[in-house]
């Protein structure tokens, strides 16, 4: 067969197994369709999964390689990543005035945004789950990626009923993917595993080596005691794979070989070859689904960390917005203390004087006394619990609190929650579909089951026997110059060489490299040939454990997004519980109130028409005091019940005007619109009620 034959034979076989390549992966496409699970709801709309077409806002691409042209050398220099910035914004000195940080809703979100720790962490994964798409073209394992949620701040604790918060994928947590601790340590999962993948990137490998070498010898045969060889060889090969199961494997040697040993023809002796070998997997590895397996389960994980990120975007907004509602209370709180605190001083005073002309028993003032103790101690208690409430603000907006400016700063929250006139009342069935539609927990689960769906049509292809055609074509060639030392008959030896026996080229004048090469091409020395390798694992119980696995994973991966349905159907139920029932709490605490001012009011009438006692006064006060105390604690629960039910279906983000793309850059471009509150009325000149400063106790 001529060397034409073969090369028009090679490209045959290629083009035949890129055919039934492309026709496998139109096969395991449409099987994917239909193995699908049916009953699973599509992703949410509203979750910031990203395809490769939108635009990124994170600093660098970590998905695209360096590339080596014009700089040939890139691709084996580290590529920086900078120091994280661990300065606070500029918008918080825009918000100091006076030694007071003057703090709306927005504001505190906005600053949340570009400060807090807790994103700052969580975007270093969106770039993590880059390098693992990176990894996976390569045709590398992937590592994983975390999908957790970072709960780090002090203070405003997540909603919801029973939330899990881990360290994500491959962690602690059940995030989707994960792996998770077991009885005896971490238990791995199967994702991912399957048929062995031929890297991607081509390589290059070459060795150079000089040897001499003298052998001793024995044999009457050898024509010298000692022979000296010295060999020069230089070997290049290059490989690389292909998502089809297609291996190209390139090999060229070279040998310079020069000895003084009387039976060599030839010294130096030049030999060089070269071959071209493709390998095809027929059963086991065949297709573009089990090798791409990693690039498609990392693009998944990406839009997965895309999720994940938004549900941190989410959780933090949340600690935020709870965090400034107690501080709201804290605030409101020392203004009603501090009233009851200067109500029982008046009354103390009025009654020292009133014991002094003798209108009022002794005993008064020592009841007013204990009034006023009593009451310093409650103003006390608020006080430090504001100047915690304000460090935990501090804290959860800002990245370090090295600032003194800021570290001393009162904190004066300017908003306020704004209650409708009447209570709007939405469907359940309609608030559970909101959350349904965006939760994005359920979004984690569903592009987990399609990555679990990939990986089980994988581990199933890796049940096959292993069957590889292959098909090689090669040459030789060989040139050099007589051996000056050689025996050539007639000679005294009894051993000579014949040299009619020696090809006639080299008898005419010295074979040279160039013309050892053109033979690798003239056919003069070909090697090729076709073959077939087949493994066939007896009895395949690895297999056989790793495809049950793969299902029951897959299954438990169904279980588990059924499990998040119904607890999502009862946090949102129960969300919307809670802002019924803590708007009846603000109703009743309002008329609580109400009344028991008219009740002082009356008292105090009765005190001066002389038909009333001080103590009778004070404990009507006493009560005002605690009413009013009740109706600051009502209402920063019912701004609270709002923002879970916001988290609880999914729209905490929407409502609030947040855009994702300066959440993921650290950057506000747009202010936050928080609905429900509205400016304080009751602050003239941004002056706070007179605090005295208390040490802050440390934060638990």
């Amino acid at each position: 067969m001529s060397g034409q034959k073969v090369v028009a034979l090679l490209f045959s076989i290629l083009f035949f197994v890129f055919a039934v390549a492309s026709a496998g992966h139109a096969q395991n496409t449409a099987n994917s369709s239909s193995t699908a699970p049916q009953s699973l709801p599509p992703a949410p709309q509203s979750s910031s999964a990203r395809a490769e077409t939108l635009p990124r806002y994170l600093s660098e691409d970590y998905t695209k390689p360096a590339r080596p042209f014009p700089n040939v050398i890139a691709p084996y220099k580290p590529r920086h990543v900078a120091q994280p910035d661990l300065v606070n914004t500029p918008r918080i000195g825009q918000l100091l005035q006076g030694g007071k940080l003057l703090l709306s809703m927005d504001d505190a979100i906005a600053l949340a945004l570009e400060n807090n720790l807790d994103l700052v962490l969580a975007r270093y994964n969106l770039n993590i789950a880059d390098t693992d798409v990176l990894r996976a073209r390569a045709g590398s394992s992937i590592l994983g990626v975390n999908t957790g949620v970072v709960q780090n701040t002090p203070g405003g604790g997540v909603g919801g009923l029973s939330g899990t918060v881990g360290s994500g994928t491959g962690g602690t947590s059940v995030a989707a993917g994960g792996a998770g601790s077991g009885t005896n340590g971490l238990v791995s999962s199967t994702l991912g595993i399957g048929s062995p993948i031929t890297p991607f990137d081509p390589s290059l490998t070459g060795s150079l080596q000089m040897d001499r070498n003298y052998v001793l010898s024995s044999s009457a045969l050898s024509g010298r005691a000692v022979t000296n060889n010295n060999t020069g060889t230089a070997n290049f090969g290059y490989q690389q794979g292909f998502h089809t199961g297609t291996n190209m494997a390139v090999s060229f040697n070279n040998t310079h070989t020069t000895t003084n040993g009387p039976l060599s023809a030839l010294s130096p002796t030049l030999s060089s070859g070269f071959q071209f070998r493709v390998t095809q997997q027929l059963l086991q590895g065949f297709g573009f689904l089990p090798n791409t397996r990693f690039i498609r389960i990392a693009k998944n994980n990406r839009e997965i960390s895309d999720v994940a990120f938004r549900l941190q975007v989410i959780t933090t907004v949340d600690q935020i917005e709870n965090l400034y509602w107690n501080l709201v209370y804290a605030f409101e709180n020392v203004r009603v203390q501090q009233e009851a605190l200067s109500f029982a001083e008046k009354t103390l005073s009025d009654n020292e004087r009133a014991v002094q002309v003798g209108t009022l028993p002794p005993i008064q003032v020592v009841s007013a006394q204990s009034t006023v103790a009593s009451n310093r101690q409650a103003m006390t208690v608020a006080q430090t619990n504001l100047q915690l409430q304000e460090l935990l603000v501090k804290n959860a907006i800002s990245r370090n609190l090295e600032d003194p400016t800021l570290v001393g700063a009162e904190v004066i929250p300017t908003s306020t929650i704004q209650l409708p006139s009447q209570e709007p009342v939405v469907p359940t069935q309609d608030l559970i579909n909101e959350a349904l539609a965006h939760r994005a927990e359920l979004a984690e689960s569903r592009i987990d089951l399609t990555s679990r769906d990939i990986n089980i049509k994988s581990v199933r292809n890796a049940m096959l026997p292993s069957l590889d055609v292959y098909a090689y074509y090669g040459g030789s060639g060989l040139g050099g110059t007589l051996n000056p030392n050689a025996a050539f008959c007639p000679s005294s030896s009894g051993i000579c060489i014949n040299r009619n026996r020696i090809p006639s080229q080299f008898l005419s004048a010295p074979v040279g490299y160039g013309d050892t090469l053109s033979q690798l091409v003239s056919s003069n020395g070909p090697d090729k040939g076709l073959g077939v390798t087949l493994t066939i694992p007896i009895l395949n119980r690895t297999a056989q454990a790793n495809q049950v696995r793969a299902e029951l994973e897959f299954r438990q991966a169904q279980v588990r997004l059924q499990q998040l349905e119904n607890q999502i159907r009862i946090e949102t139920r129960n969300a919307q519980f809670d802002v019924q029932q803590n708007r009846a709490s603000v109703d009743a605490a309002q008329a609580a109130v109400k009344l028991a001012r008219q009740t002082v009011n009356a008292e105090q009438k009765k005190l001066e028409a002389g038909v009333s006692n001080p103590t009778a006064v004070m404990q009507v006060q006493a009560s005002l005091t605690n009413t009013e105390s009740t109706l600051v604690s009502a209402m920063a629960a019912y701004a609270k019940s709002l923002v879970e039910l916001d988290r609880a279906t999914g729209l905490l983000l929407e409502h609030a005007g947040i855009v994702m793309s300066d959440a993921e850059k650290g950057q506000v471009t747009k202010m936050p619109k928080t609905p429900s509150v509205a400016p304080r009325t009751d602050l003239p000149s941004a002056t706070a009620p007179e605090v005295e400063q208390q040490p802050a106790p440390a934060p638990k």
